[in-house]
């Protein structure tokens, strides 16, 4: 298999092409020489790692979301893998998740030893509770609840399970930053939440960054080992283990945006409720659940659509950035075949990859670029 060298540059040259876009950062960072300032004064200082706005940045997410602890690291996926570390995940371990997730949720599992057991979602695109004590083994360590699209799963139930068969829960909250259900935030439930500080997340960075938090003292000290080599101090090491700090400069990036995250939170739900009315009426566009008492965050917009390839080219045709998140659950991944899963295994989650489609709804997208949105998505049913 011939892997591409980078493939990304392409796909940002494509996307600039796209008048309504789903990267909206050159506006989200007008303000951009505020931050280049703070960038200015670290350069004079040169505490590149591990310095004082990452306590800063930790402080911060500690008094956002209520939790004793939090520990920035490299990426969403590292405090996914540093998590299943820290709890003593390994192999020949299990760990139980969703087939419809991002890669990284997977990879974490892996690279940490661990076998993904996959377990189908409900209408909400999160997997369903109901199936989850089907698959408990006795190697069974950890549920990996993912709360996709910024929609809190129902933990309450999860969390039921967990503590039935003594299980350990880390949420992948990388999508979910002040998501709520029942007036508790996503990533708070289990014994570590993780959370992503990619470009295009809502709260994002210049570049890759993450964070986990944690009310467990002894999974906060073990992650302050994990995440810098095993160091207790410049000289002494308690262990070898990884390098996954959070750069200063991306918790300087992260505390800027910080300031803005609750307007970026209402906008992206304004426009997503916005959008949800307008399309409700349209046969060929099925809605997921919106459960009561959730406060769903919208990461991605993400609606079921008959003829969706289609659909899509045709959108991104008029110049709108229609994409597919994601068309290929994670059980059918070549990655996949060694766990020995088959099509037809997860049929929620293999019908939801083959119809769901995701629009642009970030704070920097306009009522008249909705509507036009709509409009032709009406036009290409109609047609």
């Amino acid at each position: 298999m011939a892997v591409a060298h980078n493939f990304l540059p392409d796909q940002y040259d494509r996307d600039l092409d796209l008048k309504i876009n789903h990267n909206y950062l050159l506006e989200q960072f007008s303000d951009k020489e505020e931050v280049l300032a703070k960038i200015s004064d670290l350069v004079s200082r040169c505490d590149f790692t591990l310095g004082r706005e990452v306590d800063d940045f930790e402080e911060n997410i500690c008094s956002l979301l209520g939790a004793k602890y939090a520990v920035g690291v490299g990426s969403g996926t590292d405090a996914l893998f540093l998590s299943l570390k820290a709890l003593g995940v390994g192999n020949g371990d299990e760990v139980i998740t969703t087939p419809y997730t991002f890669y990284a949720t997977i990879g974490a599992i892996v690279t940490a030893g661990a076998r993904p057991v996959f377990v189908d979602i409900g209408e909400d695109y999160n997997m369903d509770p109901e199936r989850i004590e089907d698959v408990v083994t006795e190697r069974t360590k950890v549920i990996l609840p993912v709360h996709w699209a910024g929609l809190p799963c129902d933990m309450q139930r999860i969390r039921t399970i967990a503590k039935k068969h003594n299980l350990n829960i880390v949420e992948d909250a990388c999508h979910a930053i002040l998501a709520r259900r029942h007036g508790t935030y996503a990533g708070r439930f289990g014994d570590t939440g993780c959370f992503s500080l990619h470009p295009l997340k809502n709260l994002n960075v210049w570049g890759d960054g993450g964070y986990l938090v944690t009310d467990s003292e002894d999974i906060y000290q073990r992650m302050l080992l994990l995440r810098n080599h095993g160091l207790v101090g410049r000289d002494e090491c308690a262990e070898f283990a990884y390098n996954s700090r959070l750069d200063t400069l991306q918790a300087i990036v992260a505390n800027h945006l910080l300031n803005k995250l609750e307007d970026i939170t209402e906008s992206r739900i304004a426009n997503s409720h916005y959008f949800d009315n307008q399309l409700a009426g349209l046969d060929e566009i099925t809605l997921p659940s919106r459960p009561k008492d959730v406060q769903q965050v919208y990461h991605l917009y993400v609606v079921q659509a008959q003829r969706r390839n289609e659909l899509k080219n045709y959108l991104q045709s008029f110049g709108i950035d229609a994409k597919i998140h994601y068309p290929v659950p994670m059980h059918l991944q070549p990655a996949a075949r060694k766990f020995n899963y088959s099509r037809g295994d997860f049929p929620m989650a293999e019908r939801i990859c083959q119809t769901v489609i995701s629009l642009p709804v970030h704070e920097f997208i306009t009522r008249e670029q909705q509507d036009y949105t709509v409009t032709k998505i009406k036009d290409f049913y109609a047609g």
